[in-house]
């Protein structure tokens, strides 16, 4: 697992994990968090650059463990 800490993720990506953390797609959370479905996919993209992490199944396991 990537060594980074959640501290380096911005409010904005955080409220996008918190949306995968909730089994959620890219649509359901751009629904959610009123943003288009390409934002959604800056952030994950950048919080998979920020954190290490190869793939979302591997971000949320990187989530799960920061909490």
């Amino acid at each position: 697992m990537p060594a980074h800490t959640l501290s380096a993720v911005t409010p904005a990506e955080d409220q996008v994990l918190q949306q995968l953390l909730q089994g959620l797609n890219n649509r359901a959370i751009a629904a959610a968090l009123v943003l288009s479905p390409r934002t959604v996919e800056n952030h994950i993209s950048r919080l998979l650059a920020k954190t290490g992490c190869q793939s979302r199944t591997q971000l949320l396991l990187w989530a799960l463990a920061e909490r």
